[in-house]
């Protein structure tokens, strides 16, 4: 499949969630072990997935190695899976993604520069969007920084600090407007990490910032991770059509190989250490998945062959 059609099938896709409500899964991937997770999550599932990489994952793999390894894992697993480029920092980052054929891009120019105005968020958004026709990728932004970091955080929730930061329907609607993004990252009580506490996510809000917005619009959710599956539920049947997770990944990877390591005090050969924490994390992706009601909702244009039988004596 070129990398036109992946496009137009990531667009078709996507069109798809809001009219029967289900939501993507963004999982970001630190190594090859978390790709394989998703994978076969994927395939158990039978649900599309997004795999995803920020600008420190970037580094560790390179855009290009992760669009190769996505590629020949979606063609062995037989799955429907795109590249998202998460948060990337600047417009040359996000040119980049572009160029490496990504289906979709997160551009956050107020990562980078925190103290970044609206207009000059607008307009590296809008010259993202405008470079993004060069292929047909996806485009995703929003006007502020997003709180939060993708670790497990001990510190309780202050939400009425981060209330301040909460999405305003009508200038979200304007935002939306004004760059042309296909996707707007909503803040409604989601941060990145988890927390000591389940998140709770003003549903309400996200309604009124759905109706507020251009019909054709796409809304995402970060922070995905520590939110009980009923309010990916509510979310869901209100208009998020993607869904970002990496910390209960990243935890339950770290747990599962500590554990692992302590049970296997002399075993060196690290690909024998792997089955179970590849299972743990594929366990996690497989939980999302359903709370995100994407499990069967792969299609067939969207495969690039059916499921090979796969030599997994590696990693078995």
């Amino acid at each position: 499949m070129s990398k036109l059609h992946h496009i137009a099938a990531a667009r078709a896709l996507y069109q798809r969630t809001r009219g029967e409500h289900f939501a993507l899964g963004a999982f970001n991937i630190d190594n090859q072990e978390t790709l394989i997770a998703i994978m076969r999550a994927a395939a158990a599932k039978q649900s599309p997935v997004l795999v995803q990489l920020s600008a420190g994952e970037v580094d560790a793999i390179g855009l290009t190695n992760a669009r190769c390894l996505v590629d020949n894992y979606r063609t062995e697993y037989g799955v429907e899976a795109y590249l998202n480029l998460d948060h990337a920092p600047s417009v040359a980052a996000a040119k980049a993604g572009i160029d490496a054929g990504f289906e979709f891009i997160h551009i956050d120019f107020s990562q980078a520069k925190k103290d970044a105005s609206l207009a000059e968020i607008i307009a590296a958004t809008k010259e993202v969007v405008e470079y993004a026709k060069t292929t047909g990728a996806l485009v995703e932004s929003e006007p502020h920084y997003f709180g939060g970091s993708s670790n497990v955080h001990t510190d309780a929730i202050d939400y009425d600090t981060i209330r301040q930061t909460f999405t305003v329907p009508s200038e979200a609607k304007a935002f939306i407007t004004e760059t042309g993004i296909d996707t707007y990252a909503v803040a409604i009580g989601n941060l990145h990490g988890t927390y000591p506490v389940p998140k709770q996510l003003d549903l309400e809000l996200l309604e009124e910032i759905v109706a507020a917005a251009p019909a054709a619009a796409h809304f995402s959710l970060h922070g995905g991770s520590g939110t009980p599956a009923e309010q990916f539920e509510g979310a869901v049947t209100r208009g998020i059509s993607k869904v970002n997770i990496n910390s209960d990944m990243r935890k339950a990877y770290r747990m599962t190989l500590e554990k692992v390591l302590a049970a296997n005090p002399t075993e060196y050969a690290i690909v024998k250490l792997m089955p179970e924490v590849i299972a743990a994390v594929q366990a996690v992706v497989e939980s999302k998945i359903d709370s995100f009601g994407s499990a069967g909702k792969t299609t067939k244009h969207g495969h690039v062959a059916e499921h090979n039988s796969i030599d997994q004596e590696a990693f078995n």
